[in-house]
């Protein structure tokens, strides 16, 4: 029931206020985001610099399993920092995987290469790469929480949905960064050592982040539950404790989340995989295509958000992952035969006319609107799925796991499945699976959250 304290009545927080704090929360995240992703979108080039040369594709598949570590080690995030996010509070929290997290990577642009310290290089990569991990497992849940503490129960999908753009927001951000110290520097200098730069960057960032979010205060309605002595003395083990919880976690992993990550990673990940590494466009023209479907396609995360206010989150969120599941296939495919009639292999790579380039972006951009009518909703819904007092460690949990093992590794997945198989397009078959299954258990077991009052 909504609490009928007007000091702590999330209905009733004026706008001007409801906007700090998303702005607050989404700057962070933002960061968080691009130090974790700025991995991925270097993985060709720190392969190069960790691994031995003498085979690239191995080297290149070693750097994606190590990419996929991190997201292996998200739902440890999720409990170690969920439990402290129902313990301490949702802000103090996430000022502490802000930490871990910018960290981690700017300790990376210091890593000695494989060539000066051996197999001691992608051991300390493998190292880092694990604390972002869990450092992002922190992160979502709390900023997630805290954002739907404060919006109106009419509107949660609305103002949740900023924070959903911010996990395409700091990818873009990474290829932008990548892009202009390529273009300082050269391609030769910047495959050399000038990679480092973009992982450096962070600390700066990360620093501008903590002195904006130190002055946040902590959610209203975790504040009330503080006040009043309802705090949960141990939100892991009431998270598992209660059937119904359990099987509202199940639920949610399998209904929703594990398509949710499929789509949204191959979407934007294993589609600039597939057009640098597997149809070979050059590096640039990859990054710009990407770029542009992720400058289309956000806003589109808050569109499918607000819309679930009026029209449900659950038929959003099947209908973007029952479109993925359908569509992959003829896409990356007409995505294969543009390259074929609009490229010209020029040293090892394809240089596309304007109309290809102009073709590839717009089936981008219909792969990020999938991703984002599955990704718009689900904070909103994982919130009004959850109590207050367990909500971040409930919450945290499935999402982490799911969207952490299945979809953080899809990329992995999908690449090693083509180099076994030799065929550019059995990879995507993966995520195709994986979202038609979802589809199939969402439709019969997942409930409607839509308007639900979030304090209890």
């Amino acid at each position: 029931m909504t609490a009928s304290n007007p000091e702590f009545d999330n209905n009733k927080i004026p706008v001007k206020k409801l906007w700090q704090v998303i702005i607050a929360s989404s700057v962070g995240t933002v960061i968080e985001w691009y130090d974790f992703y700025i991995f991925g979108s270097l993985s060709a080039i720190i392969s190069l610099s960790f691994f031995p040369k003498d085979d690239p594709t191995a080297a290149f598949i070693s750097t994606l399993a190590a990419f996929g570590a991190g997201f292996v080690a998200r739902p440890f995030g999720g409990i170690i920092f969920g439990r402290l996010g129902d313990r301490i509070g949702r802000k103090y929290t996430f000022l502490l995987t802000l930490i871990l997290m910018g960290g981690s990577t700017f300790a990376i642009a210091f890593i000695p290469s494989y060539s000066d310290i051996g197999l001691v290089a992608p051991a300390i990569l493998l190292l880092l790469r694990i604390i972002q991990g869990l450092a992002l497992g922190g992160e979502y849940g709390g900023a997630a929480t805290y954002v739907a503490e404060y919006a109106p129960d009419a509107h949660r999908g609305k103002y949740t949905a900023y924070i959903q753009t911010t996990a395409t927001l700091g990818f873009f951000v990474s290829i932008i960064v990548i892009l202009i110290c390529q273009k300082i520097m050269g391609d030769a200098e910047f495959k050399s050592w000038g990679w480092r730069v973009p992982f450096a960057l962070s600390g700066i960032l990360v620093i501008v982040s903590y002195f904006i979010r130190r002055n946040m205060h902590e959610s209203p309605l975790f504040a009330r539950l503080k006040k009043e002595g309802r705090l949960s003395e141990n939100p892991l083990r009431e998270a598992f404790a209660s059937k119904s919880n359990r099987r509202l976690m199940l639920i949610a992993m399998f209904g929703a989340i594990v398509g949710q990550g499929v789509v949204w990673h191959t979407g934007q990940f294993y589609a600039q995989i597939f057009i640098n590494k597997i149809l070979m466009v050059d590096f640039t023209t990859t990054n710009l295509i990407i770029a542009a479907s992720l400058v289309v396609g956000t806003p589109l995360f808050v569109v499918f958000g607000s819309l679930s206010d009026r029209i449900g989150r659950k038929k959003i969120m099947l209908g973007g992952m029952a479109l993925a599941a359908i569509l992959y296939y003829p896409l990356f495919a007409w995505m294969s035969d543009i390259v074929g009639q609009e490229g010209t292999l020029i040293d090892g790579a394809y240089h596309l006319t304007t109309t290809g380039t102009v073709k590839l972006a717009f089936i981008c951009i219909l792969l990020v609107t999938f991703a984002a009518m599955a990704y718009g909703p689900i904070a909103a819904f994982l919130v009004e799925l959850f109590p207050t007092k367990i909500r971040y460690t409930s919450l945290s949990i499935p999402y982490h796991f799911a969207n952490g093992v299945f979809g953080g590794c899809a990329p992995f997945v999908a690449t090693w499945l083509g180099a076994v198989t030799h065929s550019n397009f059995s990879g995507i078959f993966y995520p195709i699976t994986l979202a038609a299954l979802t589809v199939i258990i969402g439709i019969i077991y997942l409930p409607e959250t839509k308007g639900r009052a979030i304090m209890d």
